[in-house]
């Protein structure tokens, strides 16, 4: 199965704008929580952490870099250059869609769900929660349109 060669329309940019805004801030923030696993380095105390099951900020750092940093900065390349890699439907659920299109699903739900279970452990302490829970939502939404999915649609 192949990608019709269509034209990308605004909304398959702003997908890829949005996901690369994603990628960056993961990268930064994690690197900025491996650097300094305490948070003094990107201001967070490590009483926000009381209520979890870490001492200090290095696993989060880990999942902020590969999870919301990695990986996307992986889904914003697939979906500027509409890379056709084999190994990547293993876990694509629509097998009639380009995997970055899947991919693209995943990460909103995921940001959704770091945003989510940040707030339960560490509660709302600042707008950029409202901000990031907000760009799960747009991903998610800007890649269920349908000239979106139409656009990453496999063909025979």
């Amino acid at each position: 199965m192949v990608m019709n060669k269509k034209k990308k329309t605004f909304a398959v940019y702003f997908l890829i704008v949005l996901i690369v805004f994603q990628s960056i801030s993961g990268l930064f923030g994690g690197v900025g929580l491996l650097i300094d696993p305490n948070g003094s380095y990107l201001k967070m105390p490590l009483f926000f952490l009381r209520n979890t099951p870490f001492k200090d900020y290095l696993i989060p750092a880990l999942v902020l870099f590969f999870i919301l940093g990695v990986y996307p900065t992986f889904i914003a390349v697939g979906l500027i250059f509409n890379l056709k890699i084999k190994w990547t439907n293993i876990i694509n659920i629509y097998k009639d869609q380009h995997w970055v299109w899947t991919y693209s699903l995943y990460l909103g739900i995921i940001l959704s769900l770091w945003i989510d279970f940040q707030v339960m452990f560490i509660g709302y302490w600042h707008f950029i929660q409202t901000i990031y829970a907000l760009l799960g939502i747009a991903i998610l939404i800007i890649a269920l349109l349908p000239n979106v999915k139409n656009y990453y649609k496999l063909t025979d």
